[in-house]
């Protein structure tokens, strides 16, 4: 169940802030690189989730901020496969979780994954669980 959450700060502000930078990183082919976003303790209603459920989402999250891409990331040739969709920086997107590696950058919990497992795009990582 996705639940509209209640941000001190804002969550993308906040995952680039703590990564850092990532200009001596080099992501390879057609690899995106994503930031995990694990909700924060409350929702706008005042729920407050334990924290049990919050780190499931280090595991089983499904959203991810977009931080890098590799040169031929979401580039088609035949223009059939994309269709001329793409990612940038800062989007954020939605996966299954299995299809990525999961690695920390500059301490933030991330996953590698191929541009062609990432299922769709959303304007606020709290519309999807």
């Amino acid at each position: 169940m996705a639940y509209n959450m209640k941000h001190a700060v804002d969550p993308r502000k906040m995952i680039m802030e703590e990564v850092g930078d990532l200009s001596t990183i080099e992501i390879f082919n057609n690899q995106i690189l994503v930031a995990i976003y694990i909700r924060p303790e409350k929702t706008s209603g005042g729920i407050i989730l334990a924290n049990q459920t919050r780190d499931e989402d280090k595991w089983q999250g499904k959203m991810g901020l977009v931080l890098k891409k590799g040169p031929s990331a979401f580039v088609d040739e035949s223009q059939n496969w994309f269709n001329g969709i793409d990612v940038a920086v800062g989007d954020w997107v939605f996966f299954r979780p299995s299809d990525g590696w999961g690695l920390e950058v500059n301490g933030v919990l991330c996953r590698l994954l191929d541009d062609t497992v990432i299922r769709g795009r959303t304007p606020s990582p709290d519309m999807i669980w």
